[in-house]
């Protein structure tokens, strides 16, 4: 039988994951069979991932962070959502989240049994603060907001949402998975620094550039992890905060080790590259007659017709739509302009093989 090969990443222009950095991929096998769930057991890795959240906590100007590294975004979003109902513990819990928030939500909501409120975005895709303060009530457990969109790259208007949760005496939980790695480069008010953030998820295995899986949540304090901790009587730790249990040291050796490498000045130069990469095919893409949303952080969202759209799926091209139906492509490191100079060229083939293939109608809504 023929030894199965992973997917390059050559024409991979839809996820926000990536090639892990060579010393990530390196602790990530060192520890593969270490159990970060016991970290009594397992003392080393345990210690790895005190430095991971450490870090996390810097990026995010957190200085006393609690945490841990999840599986990835989603676990970070559930556990956001179960320890602000563990806390506030009302009749008919509710979170509200603005409609760009990630489907996490969604499967939390129906684990936990609470009742999920989605409200609109503005014009740019960010968060409606008079929405959300329209939706809450006094049985509001959280209010999510979010540093850096799945589908468009957008940063919601954080200090306003948690003027908003705090009134209603809610917690307010900033998903910034994606965005968290970036976000300190730029200008945002995203972080425990910029408002009265409880929690926040914030992905290393995104561009924090640590192998898969390797997520994280932190909470502002010490309460809002101890809310998620249950006992554990048969191992040498005799609580544990996670959801999974059991959990590969790859990730947490992978994240410290990527961190180690990179905060901050080598995420900073990545930042600039992907951010000006970004920009410049955004302003390919108009060039060329699509109508193409604003960059914001480096993620392209570009009207192409459904037939453009398959026929490039047909050549290789990871790509992906928005809700709304954009085309979708994530500057993440694995990309270069080589790629995206390929990318074009394949949009200009399948456009000059007939009308069929070639209709450029669509709307991103502020588009320029």
């Amino acid at each position: 039988m023929q030894r199965a090969a992973p997917q390059e990443f050559s024409r991979v222009l839809s996820s926000m994951c990536t090639e892990p950095h060579p010393a990530a991929r390196d602790a990530a096998e060192r520890f593969l069979a270490t159990n970060p769930g016991d970290p009594e057991t397992y003392q080393e890795v345990a210690r790895l991932e005190r430095r991971a959240v450490e870090t996390l906590g810097e990026i995010a100007d957190l200085s006393d962070p609690h945490g841990y590294v999840t599986s990835g975004g989603t676990e970070a979003n559930v556990q956001a959502v179960r320890s602000a109902r563990n806390r506030l513990r009302v009749e008919d819990p509710n979170v509200v989240v603005p409609e760009s928030a990630h489907f996490s939500f969604t499967k939390a909501a129906d684990v936990l049994g609470v009742e999920l409120r989605r409200v609109p975005t503005d014009d740019d895709h960010r968060a409606d603060v008079d929405a959300a303060d329209a939706a809450v009530d006094d049985d509001t457990v959280l209010v999510v907001g979010v540093a850096g969109s799945t589908e468009f790259g957008r940063v919601d208007p954080i200090p306003e949402l948690a003027a908003v949760a705090h009134d209603a005496g809610a917690f307010l939980h900033v998903d910034a998975a994606w965005g968290g790695f970036y976000l300190p480069f730029t200008d945002h008010e995203w972080s425990f620094a910029h408002a009265p953030v409880d929690s926040m998820t914030i992905d290393p295995h995104k561009s924090g550039r640590a192998a898969v899986p390797a997520g994280g949540v932190l909470f502002r304090e010490r309460a809002g992890l101890d809310a998620l901790a249950v006992d554990t009587p048969y191992l040498e730790s005799t609580s544990q905060a996670t959801l999974t249990g059991t959990r590969s040291g790859a990730g947490v050796a992978a994240a410290a080790a990527a961190m180690d490498a990179l905060w901050p000045d080598g995420y900073r130069r990545e930042y600039e590259r992907v951010a000006e990469l970004a920009t410049w095919f955004a302003a390919e893409l108009r060039e060329r007659g699509f109508e193409t949303a604003d960059v914001d952080l480096p993620l392209v969202a570009a009207s192409i017709s459904e037939p453009v759209f398959e026929r490039l799926r047909e050549e290789g091209w990871r790509i992906s739509r928005t809700e709304s139906g954009e085309l979708r492509v994530v500057c993440m490191p694995h990309v270069t302009r080589e790629m995206l100079t390929a990318f074009l060229a394949d949009v200009e083939a399948v456009h000059a093989a007939g009308p069929e293939a070639c209709s450029l109608s669509g709307d991103v809504g502020d588009a320029r």
